[in-house]
């Protein structure tokens, strides 16, 4: 079966870094598009940051300059490095996959939390 499994959360202080990470098992990695999500409470999920299966990169006017995606198909794994972080980036963040208009896949998220 299918799975998204997202990593390197944690309690960092306000300009400090995280790297996440999003492991993926039972797709073809190397076809999918893949994006990282956000999700703070009270608030809709939003996309943060997108790599095509071709390595094009979309970010979020929020996160420019600040996050990059990337991604390793030869470890089925997507990565986002977070500098600069901010307290209003503190939210869980999700990893998805998507090919065509019917295989979309999520993690089940991690927890990343800016304060001093």
């Amino acid at each position: 079966q299918v799975q998204l499994v997202e990593s390197g959360g944690g309690l960092v202080q306000p300009g400090g870094s995280l790297r996440l990470s999003c492991a993926a098992s039972g797709i073809i990695f190397r076809i999918y598009a893949m994006g990282w999500y956000r999700q703070a409470p009270g608030k809709q999920r939003e996309l943060v940051a997108y790599i095509s299966s071709g390595g094009s990169t979309v970010y979020a006017d929020s996160v420019k300059g600040r996050f990059t995606i990337s991604r390793d198909n030869a470890r089925n794994t997507m990565y986002l490095k977070m500098n600069s972080l901010k307290p209003e980036d503190t939210a869980v963040y999700y990893c998805k996959a998507a090919w065509g208009l019917s295989n979309t896949y999520w993690g089940q998220g991690t927890q990343v939390t800016v304060s001093s």
